[in-house]
């Protein structure tokens, strides 16, 4: 199969396990900081694991590489952190929605990281999921939590269009696994300072939601997720996986009994139509 279109296909699969990894800011009764820390540790041993069951070197080829994983660390640190906080502080919707504006910034810092120009179609598109997370977005006051929520998202925001940009300028030539390996041990090191004794305190059930985070939903997807940068542009990824928050409404819906207005139902439709055509114009650019 085609590089790009196998890309894509995963890329799609990527995004359903994706939206269910916002469940876990409630489901599993820790910090934000606590649940990343647990998450690193499973997903970095996982990662390691498959890179040596595919035979692949676990070290990097050069000194600039070891900083630049240091740097995406970092960024991962801070975005799955602010990533869980801001749907503790409201609700996985709004909280999903508001990390979703990173597509619109991506698509206009992209530029710059690939010396390319902006089209009027990707403004549209960006456009396009911007109204479409606009009406996901209930109306509140600047004191309310979930204001609070949805300025800790478009932070995550912000520095996850950061990690994809750089990771696909300077660390594209690593696998998946290994580039996600590397940074979620600079995630597990950088925690292990500010993690908390209720993480060590805490019951069977919890760890088991742990685990099922940082394997199933977060050593495998992100493996996927980095691969497929391989082939596709950070703004393609970006718009495709707009797909997130609608697949995180759903499950939210079902899961935990969360009810959606009608603004979300049409927003998730704009969304998920932004990233329909992404996809269709990114295999059209291929020639596929």
């Amino acid at each position: 199969m085609d590089p790009v279109k196998k890309s894509l296909i995963s890329l799609h699969f990527t995004v359903v396990l994706l939206g269910a990894t916002g469940l876990f800011s409630k489901i599993i009764p820790l910090s934000a900081i606590d649940i990343t820390f647990g998450r690193s540790i499973i997903a970095c041993i996982m990662l390691v694991a498959i890179v040596k069951i595919t035979g692949r070197r676990l070290s990097l080829y050069s000194a600039k590489d070891y900083m630049v994983a240091l740097v995406l660390g970092l960024l991962m640190t801070a975005h799955w952190v602010t990533y869980f906080a801001a749907m503790q502080y409201s609700s996985v919707s709004v909280g999903m929605i508001a990390l979703f504006t990173f597509p619109v910034i991506t698509v206009l810092l992209e530029p710059f990281f690939e010396k390319i120009r902006l089209v009027w179609q990707d403004l549209l598109s960006a456009l396009i999921v911007l109204c479409g997370i606009g009406l996901l977005i209930p109306e509140v006051s600047l004191s309310n939590d979930t204001t609070l929520g949805i300025m800790i998202g478009v932070v995550s925001a912000i520095l996850y269009a950061f990690r994809n940009l750089i990771h696909r300028k300077h660390f594209s030539h690593y696998s998946g696994a290994h580039a996600m390996a590397y940074q979620t041990l600079v995630i597990f090191v950088c925690l292990s300072f500010f993690s908390s004794d209720q993480l060590y305190e805490a019951d069977q059930h919890t760890y088991i939601w742990l685990f099922v985070l940082g394997t199933a939903l977060t050593a495998f997807p992100h493996a996927l997720i980095a691969a497929s940068l391989r082939h596709l542009r950070a703004k393609t990824f970006s718009l495709v996986a707009c797909m997130q928050p609608f697949w995180g409404t759903i499950m939210a819906i079902i899961i935990l009994n969360e009810q959606p207005n009608w603004q979300t139902l049409l927003g998730g439709i704009m969304i998920v139509s932004a990233a329909i055509y992404e996809t269709y114009n990114a295999q059209k650019l291929h020639g596929k």
